[in-house]
């Protein structure tokens, strides 16, 4: 497996890039493409592991067989859990691990490459500022979200009625810039401060006011178009947009 074997992070930038990358990848996994992750977490395999490589591709495969293991393994046997539980649980299960993985990789390099009390605080605190894996998952950020844009949006009747007016007129999706007329009737700061820690469902990154979005009918998290491979244009002529974790949804045996 080549989650580490070639590649060594040594600088604190360095090793978020690579936290970054395996993250992106295991939310890849749980979400947009959470079809195929469960078909190859088969329980009648071997334990298996879902591994997220810097280059934001995952891998659902068997353990390494040395040991001790150039890096930290992820949770084993993950795919015996599958089928006795609820599939949003879990997903959910595995998000978790997942999480602590992650995290374990970056500061084994950390340690491997003598980070000091600054260094490994430094690091901590840039992993700290993006959204777990679990939260992703579950959507608990998109909770959040919601909750600090009400309490923010108590404070002015005005500022809701604008947001509502704003929400009515595109339920779907939320263009890359404000209109003019918005501009004037300071629309796009209020469009900034309701979307500004909107966390994207497939990627997990912040809300870009110069980047297409689109919300999922079903869940009600947000996308980057680029991530759910829809355009401006496609948009237009859908009437209920279904994430990929949605549309994937079925009656489980």
């Amino acid at each position: 497996m080549d989650g580490g074997a070639s590649y060594n992070p040594r600088t604190v930038e360095e090793v978020f890039r690579d936290f970054k990358g395996r993250r992106a990848a295991m939310i890849k996994a749980l979400t947009t493409d959470v079809e195929e992750f469960y078909k190859q977490c088969d329980p009648e395999k071997e334990n298996l592991c879902l591994y997220g490589y810097p280059s934001e591709q995952w891998e659902v495969n068997l353990p390494a067989e040395e040991v001790p293991p150039e890096l930290p393994e992820p949770a084993l046997g993950i795919n015996f859990a599958r089928d006795g539980m609820q599939e949003k649980d879990w997903l959910s299960l595995v998000a978790v691990h997942s999480d602590a993985w992650l995290l374990a990789v970056a500061f084994y390099f950390g340690a491997r490459f003598g980070f000091d009390k600054a260094d490994r605080k430094r690091l901590f605190n840039m992993i700290n500022d993006l959204p777990t894996i679990f939260e992703v998952v579950t959507g608990a950020t998109k909770k959040q979200t919601k909750e600090k844009s009400s309490v923010s949006n108590h404070s002015s009747n005005k500022s809701k009625s604008n947001s509502k007016r704003g929400s009515e007129s595109q339920p779907k999706y939320s263009k890359a810039a404000a209109s003019k007329d918005e501009v004037e009737d300071g629309m796009e700061d209020e469009n900034d401060e309701e979307h500004g820690e909107t966390l994207c469902g497939a990627c997990g990154e912040n809300y870009a006011a110069d980047e297409f979005w689109i919300c999922c009918d079903i869940c009600e998290k947000w996308f980057h178009g680029k991530c759910v491979k829809i355009t401006p244009a496609r948009a237009e002529h859908i009437k209920q947009y279904k994430c990929p974790s949605c549309s994937n949804k079925r009656a489980r045996p």
